[in-house]
């Protein structure tokens, strides 16, 4: 596959998703994954919590989120290797639609200024539009912190929905993209250490959590060093301190290079707080945050074509 194919079809995918953004959930592949883990999520993960280590339960995660993840592969493998059968340009077009719905750059910058012209309006109708963006307890937080987390939301999507698909689709198409994909869908749905509806997860979701930490590690870091560089921040020291405050291994990272390029707070109340002596971010900051999204973006392109020539010489 010459570079020129792949090259084409990441710019046609970015192109189709800023004009017309998602495909209805019925032709959506990660609305299939969804699917599919919802269904098989339902037989796997106990209703109560365990004394012991339930390595019935972790088995049970790795075998499904296995069987997911291969047939997730070989079915982008098999569209991957069909078009590439095909006249350059008709392959560059269908590989370029495959690969949209596994990006959703629109999609989350759309969200997140939704909640800033929410909150325009009143602070219970920011609220009320941050719950479509996170899952924690949105009731009880004050503007300054819908408004964190709706930056948050940001930073951590854009490595999770723009730049790992676009770093594995490089290293290996649309299968790479596809897989990745699948895996940050699990943790998102399997990755949680108490109950989600009525489901103890300890154990179940183990799997699904140390495959996305995995595949999520070097994108992570690519984004927060991006974000950094876009912003002509040279405060990359602080980020190695900031960037540990999370649970997570990599959602921080992100996080904290938003927080220092806006210099802003940025946190999960109770949890963790990142730059700590940042301002609580103003309206304009939602604006600045998509701006450098933006811009991260647009270096993340460049880089990937010239990676593209590069693994193609």
């Amino acid at each position: 596959m010459t570079w020129a194919v792949p090259a084409a079809a990441l710019l046609l995918a970015l192109a189709v998703d800023v004009w017309l953004g998602e495909p209805r959930a019925r032709w959506h592949p990660v609305v299939w994954i969804g699917n599919y883990l919802g269904w098989i999520g339902r037989r796997i993960a106990p209703a109560q919590a365990a004394r012991e280590p339930d390595y019935k339960a972790l088995g049970l995660g790795a075998l499904a989120w296995s069987a997911g993840a291969a047939t997730v592969y070989v079915a982008a493998w098999w569209l991957q290797y069909a078009f590439l059968h095909l006249p350059a340009t008709l392959a560059a077009v269908l590989l370029g639609l495959a690969l949209k719905p596994l990006l959703a750059w629109a999609m989350l910058c759309s969200e997140v200024q939704a909640v800033e012209a929410a909150l325009g309006e009143s602070l219970d109708a920011g609220r009320q539009r941050l719950s479509w963006l996170v899952s924690r307890n949105v009731d009880v937080l004050s503007a300054g912190e819908v408004r964190e987390s709706a930056i948050e939301s940001l930073a951590e999507n854009l490595n999770d929905s723009v730049v790992a698909p676009i770093f594995w689709f490089v290293l290996f198409g649309l299968p790479g993209a596809a897989l990745y994909r699948f895996a940050n869908t699990a943790d998102a749905m399997w990755g949680y250490r108490g109950v989600r509806n009525g489901q103890v997860w300890e154990w179940a979701g183990k799997w699904a959590a140390w495959a996305d930490d995995v595949l999520s590690w070097l994108p992570a870091r690519i984004t927060a060093v991006l974000l950094l560089a876009v912003a002509g921040s040279g405060r990359g020291w602080v980020l190695l301190r900031e960037a540990r405050l999370t649970p997570s291994p990599n959602s921080g990272w992100p996080m904290a290079a938003m927080a220092l390029v806006l210099n802003v707070r940025l946190g999960k109340p109770g949890v963790y707080t990142l730059n700590s002596g940042g301002r609580v971010p103003v309206a304009v900051d939602t604006v600045r945050a998509v701006r450098y999204a933006r811009n991260t973006l647009l270096a993340l392109i460049l880089a990937a074509l010239v990676a593209l020539v590069f693994i193609a010489r």
